[in-house]
């Protein structure tokens, strides 16, 4: 069977390596929509998403990811000009995560079905943890309940990255 989703979702890698410039509004808003549409647990639609796109803020961040690692000083986000902030309502156990992670899916594959590359850069929940993600969280008008689910980054792919061979055993019939 031919479907143009599940050819996306077949051909989508993590991307590593990006142009400067900054993705058009028209894209950004198809990725925004998919990750709003993404389903969530009972319907309650609560995760959040916070875009930056201004190399000051996105920098902030990425010092504060970094930092998790220990390594305040790495690029974690690679040169990405935009990134999406997924958050999720830690006061709703065994389904906030669930609910982000369905986001994150839904803005990467949207990326890579309007021609962007895209990565999910973990480490959000340590991040937005720390007093200075909190003070973020704040500034943004996020919740406290609210934890870091993932940090999907954008841009303009510097290479396709090839597929891997999917393993055997993969799909189990009981």
């Amino acid at each position: 069977m031919t479907n143009a989703v599940l050819e996306a979702i077949k051909t989508r890698r993590s991307c590593r390596k990006y142009e400067p410039r900054q993705i058009t509004k028209e894209e950004l808003d198809a990725v925004l929509e998919a990750g709003v549409w993404a389903p969530t647990a009972m319907g309650t639609q609560e995760p959040l998403m916070v875009v930056l796109q201004d190399p000051e803020a996105i920098a902030e961040v990425e010092r504060l990811n970094g930092g998790v690692m220990g390594h305040p000083e790495s690029h974690p986000f690679y040169g990405a000009p935009t990134v999406i902030i997924v958050f999720a309502d830690a006061s709703r156990p065994g389904v906030f995560v669930e609910d982000g992670s369905l986001v994150m899916g839904n803005l990467l594959n949207a990326a890579h079905a309007v021609g962007l590359g895209s990565c999910w850069i973990h480490r959000a929940r340590e991040v937005f943890d720390s007093e200075e993600g909190k003070a973020l969280k704040a500034k943004w008008g996020i919740p406290e309940s609210y934890a870091g689910i993932g940090n999907c980054i954008l841009g303009y792919p510097v290479e396709e990255a090839p597929a891997k061979p999917r393993k055997d055993g993969y799909v189990i019939f009981g």
